[in-house]
């Protein structure tokens, strides 16, 4: 990879400790992409990874590990290791659950983060990162959060002098931001997207010296789309899922140029049909109650009190964890699939509950977005970082020396789709003033990896994808040279060469 080769170039001619950042630029470029889930307290993060992951391993309710940072990341061997402010490591216990557990026993304040390795296939391609939901009680998991994340500016100490850059080979707290955050965002939200969200996505940059995620590596998803009333949304038709998708749709014109799309998911009901949650048991369960009156059930799905209060042949406490698992859109949706076909068996009724669930969208759309082009989103980063580490040694010829190697490496053919990146970016901060359609095109040509999808066109032949790119093409190189501002001209650069390149691909697939 080019930005490997210049980070190896360049460690001779820089400092120790710039050096030794861009070590572990290089170990980052190497792994998977990294994604953390962020959102608000109380917003089902926790279950969501869970359901990514596949593994109820992931604490679901308050305690001390969820005031912390977790990286759930591939291993060989399941364990989990506390790691501590000095660096110091210490291995924990998974809890009878197979969860790790909520409570430590440890002062945590000592703790920088935790992480867990997993035998997991999903974690070979994909580190996540769960994070302590903002908004949470106590500033320290915040702080915790940035540090880790990169979102944390530089700071001087309290005494006001110059924080102390020499003497050690160890990286700054500056550099060491810019290389240990995640590289893309899933932002999980509810009901109420706040004003302060946008706020909130641009707290979680992507380890990119200090620049806000933006489509190309954030995405975000409406979580327990079953708890919205279709009644309060217009043109639902009274349909929760309606309901839930129109709601994203409004989100989502909310929260762009942030995030790439926003989707509706039940996070409950995936982790349950994902993590093994959902048993035979529970199947059963749930057979017996599709066997009871129309009119006694209706009522007893009125609300969870009833649900589990009400005298029927199932067990109460049943009944309890059933909620627990699905909760009432779940148990309704559940005992419809049962009515529709009684020989359905408890794997194909766990295989309905997760269509239902709306996880499948959301991975797909994690494919398109970040696994799809995840050496792009690194590179874009370890970029970014390397520039971040310069600037931090304070030297200037080498911070000039690095600059002129990142401007060689930019200007190379195989460099268009970090230079794609870059434009995507400015135009997305607003850093670069466009109109609001051409905007919107660099959004959508920047922000998709499948070609329909980059030229507006899903579902279209070959050859009008084809004219299409071609058309595009020539539009934007015709703007970049007439009645372009000169930082529109060179985005507008940029869009050219993307169209190109796609009308190329389509006409040799194999180029």
């Amino acid at each position: 990879m080019s930005v490997a080769n210049l980070c190896h170039r360049l460690q001779p001619q820089v400092s120790a400790r710039t050096a030794a950042g861009f070590a572990e630029v290089l170990r980052r470029l190497g792994g998977p992409l990294q994604v953390a889930v962020a959102g608000r307290i109380k917003s089902g993060k926790s279950t969501l990874v869970n359901a990514l992951i596949g593994r109820r391993v992931a604490p679901t309710d308050v305690g001390e590990c969820t005031r912390l940072v977790t990286r759930f990341q591939y291993g060989t061997v399941d364990r989990v290791e506390i790691v501590f402010n000095d660096g110091r490591k210490q291995v924990l216990p998974f809890a009878a659950d197979g969860m790790i557990p909520a409570e430590l026993g440890i002062d945590i304040e000592q703790v920088s983060h935790i992480e867990a390795y997993l035998t997991n296939a999903v974690l070979q391609g994909m580190t996540v990162i769960d994070t302590p939901g903002l908004g949470s009680l106590d500033a320290a998991s915040v702080s915790r959060t940035e540090q880790l994340l990169g979102a944390a500016k530089h700071r001087k100490p309290d005494d006001g002098g110059e924080a102390d850059s020499e003497g050690s080979d160890e990286l700054d707290d500056t550099s060491r931001n810019a290389v240990a955050g995640a590289e893309a965002v899933l932002y999980v939200v509810t009901q109420g997207v706040r004003a302060d969200d946008q706020q909130a996505l641009a707290a979680f940059t992507a380890a990119t010296a200090s620049r806000e995620a933006g489509p190309v590596n954030a995405i975000a998803v409406l979580n327990k789309a079953d708890t919205i009333a279709p009644e309060s949304v217009e043109g639902s038709g009274g349909d929760v899922w309606k309901a839930a998708t129109l709601l994203s749709e409004k989100q989502a014109a909310t929260l762009k140029p942030r995030v790439a799309d926003v989707l509706p998911v039940i996070g409950l009901i995936a982790e349950s049909a994902e993590s093994g949650g959902f048993t035979s048991g529970d199947a059963e369960a749930l057979r017996k109650l599709s066997e009871m009156d129309d009119d006694i059930l209706e009522t007893m799905l009125i609300s969870a009190d009833i649900f589990t209060s009400w005298d029927c042949d199932v067990a109460a406490g049943t009944r309890l964890r059933l909620l627990e698992k699905l909760d009432l859109f779940g148990v309704r949706y559940a005992v419809e699939a049962i009515r529709a076909d009684p020989e359905i068996t408890a794997g194909s009724m766990r295989r309905k509950l997760l269509d239902a669930s709306g996880l499948e969208a959301v991975r797909q759309r994690l494919s398109i977005v970040f696994a799809a082009r995840a050496d792009g989103i690194k590179a874009a980063a370890a970029l970014a970082s390397v520039t971040a580490l310069a600037h931090a040694s304070g030297d200037p010829a080498e911070r000039q020396r690095v600059h002129d190697a990142i401007e060689v490496l930019l200007a190379k053919p195989e460099a268009h789709q970090l230079r794609l990146l870059e434009a995507l970016t400015l135009v997305a901060s607003g850093a670069v003033d466009m109109p609001e359609d051409l905007s919107e095109e660099v959004l959508r040509v920047g922000s998709n990896a499948d070609i329909g999808a980059q030229l507006g066109k899903p579902g279209a032949s070959r050859p009008d994808l084809a004219a299409h790119a071609l058309e595009r093409a020539g539009w934007w190189r015709s703007f970049a040279s007439f009645g372009a501002t000169p930082a529109q001209s060179r985005v507008a650069h940029v869009v050219h060469r993307a169209y190109f390149l796609i009308w190329q691909q389509i006409r040799d697939p194999q180029s």
